[in-house]
C-alpha cells in the first residue's frame, strides 16, 4: 500500500508539515522504521529518536516542528497511532459462504453475507447476522443470537441462548455461556444448581482470548456495549459490566457483582460476589475487593482500601523493619541487656 502523507493526514485529521505528496508505504517503530515509513512519537524524547531514524514521516503532536521529518501534526497522537495502523494493516477480509465441513442445523438462520469457516457447528434456532464471521472450529449453541458484523476467532464456543450484539470479537479458546460455580452443601456432598440462565453481549464489545463467561444461574450475565475484555478472565455468573469497561488480564469476578461503566480492572484483579462498583472506578492491580466503591474511586491493595489510605498503609508497612530495630534498642537500654 502506498498514500501520500497528505492522503494519511485528512484520514487522521491532522496537518503536514512538509511534503504533502511524500510517499508513504508502511507503518513502524522507532528502531525499525525504513525509508517510506510513517512512525510514531507521543513526547519529546520519542519525538528526537523518531528524527535520527530513517523513516519519512512522524506522526506528533500539534506544537511539533522538525527540519529533518516530514510530520503529520494531530491533536491526539496515540489515537492517530491506532487510526494510522488501521490503514496499514487492515482487518483480514473473509469470503460469505459455508465451507463444507461446517455442520449446520436446518432450523439456523444464516445471513448469506456471513462467513462459516471449516469444522464450525452451529446448532438449532441459532439466527446468524449479516457479515458475521465464524473463523474456524466455533461452536454456536441451541437459540443462540450473532450481531452483524462479529467476528468469532478459532475454537471458540457459545453455548446455548447467549445473545452476541453487533461487530463483538471473540477470541481464541474464549467460552460464553458456560454453566456458572453454583453449589449448595447437602448433608454430604456438594449439590450442584441448576445453571439456566443465559448470556447477553452488547454492541462492540472485544472478549480475548481463553476468557470465560459464565451463564446465569437464574437470568443473564450481561456485559455492556463497548467493554473490553482481556485474556484469561473468568466472569461469573450473574455478573453484570457496565458500558466501555476495561478488564485487563486474569480478572476474577464472583457471582452477582455488578460493575459500572467506564471502569478500568487492573490486572490480577479479585471482585467478591454480590458487590457493586460504580462508575469510573479504577482499581490497581492484584486488589481483592470486598466491599462495594463508589462513583469514580481509586482503589488498590488486599483487602482493596481508597487508594490514598492504602499508600499511607503501604508507607507505613514499608517502615516497620526501622521500628522494630529502634524498639530493640529501646528495650536494650532500659533492660540493660
Amino acid at each position: 500500500m502506498t498514500l501520500t502523507t497528505a492522503e494519511i493526514a485528512k484520514q487522521l485529521a491532522g496537518e503536514v508539515l512538509g511534503d504533502a505528496n511524500a510517499p508513504l508505504t508502511g507503518f513502524a517503530m522507532i528502531d525499525r522504521a525504513q525509508a517510506g515509513d510513517l512512525t510514531f512519537a507521543e513526547n519529546a524524547e520519542y519525538f528526537a529518536a523518531a528524527e535520527a531514524s530513517a523513516a519519512t514521516a512522524i506522526i506528533a503532536g500539534k506544537d511539533a516542528t522538525s527540519t529533518k521529518k516530514i510530520v503529520i501534526r494531530v491533536a491526539n497522537p496515540r489515537l492517530a497511532f491506532a487510526k494510522a495502523l488501521a490503514i496499514f494493516f487492515p482487518e483480514p477480509k473473509f469470503v460469505p459462504g459455508i465451507h463444507p465441513s461446517a455442520v449446520i442445523a436446518t432450523s439456523a438462520q444464516i445471513d448469506p453475507t456471513a462467513h462459516i469457516g471449516p469444522h464450525c457447528t452451529i446448532a438449532e434456532r441459532v439466527k446468524i447476522g449479516a457479515n458475521v464471521v465464524l473463523q474456524s472450529g466455533n461452536f454456536i449453541g441451541d437459540d443462540s443470537v450473532i450481531g452483524a458484523g462479529a467476528n468469532l476467532f478459532p475454537n471458540v464456543t457459545i453455548y446455548s441462548r447467549t445473545q452476541i450484539g453487533k461487530r463483538v470479537r471473540i477470541h481464541a479458546g474464549a467460552v460464553i455461556g458456560a454453566d456458572g460455580f453454583g453449589y449448595v452443601f447437602d448433608t454430604s456432598f456438594h449439590r450442584k444448581v441448576p445453571q439456566v440462565g443465559h448470556v447477553i453481549i452488547g454492541d462492540d464489545v472485544e472478549i480475548g482470548a481463553n476468557t470465560t463467561v459464565d451463564r446465569g444461574a437464574l437470568g443473564a450475565t450481561v456485559i455492556g456495549k463497548g467493554t473490553k475484555i482481556d485474556n484469561l478472565v473468568q466472569v461469573g455468573h450473574n455478573v453484570e459490566i457496565g458500558e466501555h469497561s476495561i478488564l485487563c488480564a486474569q480478572v476474577g469476578i464472583a457471582g452477582s457483582a455488578k460493575l459500572g461503566s467506564y471502569t478500568v480492572l487492573a490486572g490480577q484483579v479479585g471482585i467478591a460476589g454480590h458487590i457493586k462498583i460504580g462508575n469510573k472506578v479504577t482499581i490497581g492491580s492484584k486488589s481483592g475487593v470486598m466491599h462495594n466503591i463508589p462513583d469514580g474511586e481509586t482503589w488498590l491493595g488486599i483487602p482493596a482500601q481508597p487508594d490514598k489510605q492504602a499508600k499511607r498503609m503501604m508507607i507505613a508497612l514499608q517502615r516497620l523493619p526501622d521500628l522494630f530495630k529502634k524498639i530493640a534498642e529501646w528495650e536494650k537500654k532500659l533492660t540493660g541487656n
